[in-house]
Formats: C-alpha cells, structure tokens, sequence
C-alpha cells in the first residue's frame, strides 16, 4: 500500500441540525481508482465538496497528498496542488475548437499563453497526446459545441488533466452517455489511473461492475462497505439499502 493522497478524518458535516456526513473516515491511495456509490443522500456531494473545500467540515478534517490541510487552503490554491474536479455538466467553451479549449486550459498554469498557437513545443506535445488518449485526435480543429456529450465529457477531462491534476474527481462521468461511449470512458479511465489518483462518483451499476475494482458504499453519512466490486455486490447491507431497491440508479 502507498500512502494516501487523500485522507479523511473523523469528518463531520451538518446542516439544519441534520448530519450529511457523521463522523467519515474515508482514504485513496496515491495512483489508485476508486468508485464511490450509495443511495440518495448518502452524501457522496457533500464528500466531494469538503474534499475540494467547497464544504468546511463542522468536525475533523481533511489532508491532501499528505501535508495540505484542505480546509486552510483556497480553492484555486488546491487546483494548483493538484487537486481537480470534474462536475456532471461538462464544462467546456462550445465556440471554441477542441484545441483552442485545450490551449485555454494549459493557460490556467502558464498565464502568459494566449490562444493562437503560442504554445511551447513542449506544451503543443502534451496536447496531441491528451487528445490521442481522449479520442479527440480526429476533432483537434471542430467547434466544441457540435462534439457529442460523450465527447463534450472527454474534452474536459482532457482539459484537466493538462493541469497535471494529482488526484481527478469525477461526478457520474457517464451520465447520458451511450453505451459505447460509457465502455469508451471506462477503458480512458482506466488507462489514464496510471499517473495519479481518481474517484468516480458513479450511479451506473453496470459500469461500475465492469470497471470498478476497488468500491466505497456510503449510506447515511457514513462508510456502509468498502472492498473488491465482487465482495461488495454480494454484501447484504449493501443489497438491503441500494442495490436491492428495484432500482441500480442512486443520484447523489
């Protein structure tokens, strides 16, 4: 086991007196993919959020890559850590080209890089090999906007993952995708986990099945079950509480 690159502590989160998390702890280790699943309110939004620091814990606290307490650092500060976070929507700039949302997002780190093709050649090789491994190659020069959503998706994560994020936070990647663009991005994620850490928040059960090996069941705040995807679909808690609703679709 590494260590982990992110650590939550005996955290505790409430609102109105209702306790959205209730005393989690909860860790990933560092080049690891984890799925995280659990019924409505569970609170894997709100873990997402304390874990970005979007969300102050009212206890315990949260330590990214080790020494970075989340909570005592900005928001844009974490990014610059590596620390990045992908939304269900894709946001992306529809009436720019793919390349040019690509030059827009290396910019975030390089602020002196315009659009028009003032990338370094180091800078211009990264991007041909984000969009290769995004299956965007063949799109370098289309509108973002008239992209597929499943496309739209890729985009952004290509764009963050020119960030050199550390640690990729994925809200239900696949919502509203077809089938073959959801086994498409589970192969990406699956290729690009060789390089840091991700969490994919996932409400699609025959995707997480397929791609999954390690899953974090919450349920009420807390760590319902945690292990292999095999071990955790044949849990009897896990059946009674989630999968054993009539439904395999829990928003977060």
């Amino acid at each position: 086991m590494s260590d982990p690159i992110i650590e939550v502590k005996n955290v505790t989160v409430s609102f109105d007196g209702f306790k959205v998390l209730d005393n989690l702890n909860f860790s990933i280790e560092k080049g690891e993919l984890r799925f995280l699943i659990g019924p409505n309110g569970a609170g894997k939004s709100t873990l997402l959020d304390i874990m970005t620091g979007k969300t102050r814990p009212n206890k315990g606290k949260v330590i990214f890559d080790g020494h970075l307490n989340v909570s005592r650092v900005s928001e844009h500060q974490l990014v610059r850590h590596g620390l990045a976070r992908k939304f269900q929507t894709p946001s992306i700039f529809g009436s720019l080209s793919v390349y040019d949302n690509m030059e827009a997002a290396i910019g975030f780190r390089t602020p002196v890089v315009r659009l028009g093709g003032n990338l370094s050649g180091e800078q211009r090789d990264k991007v041909e090999q984000l969009l290769e491994v995004t299956n965007l190659k063949d799109h370098r020069r289309a509108p973002a906007g008239i992209l597929s959503h499943g496309q739209k998706q890729w985009l952004e994560i290509a764009m963050l993952l020119s960030q050199e994020p550390k640690l990729l936070l994925l809200d239900e990647p696949v919502a509203g995708m077809t089938r073959k663009e959801r086994d498409q991005t589970g192969e990406l994620l699956q290729r690009i986990a060789d390089n840091r850490s991700i969490l994919v928040v996932e409400h699609d059960m025959v995707f997480v099945r397929q791609f999954a090996t390690t899953v974090t069941v919450l349920h009420m705040g807390s760590c319902l079950c945690e292990g292999a995807v095999e071990a955790v679909q044949c849990n009897p808690r896990v059946i009674e509480v989630y999968l054993g609703r009539g439904s395999q679709r829990a928003a977060a």
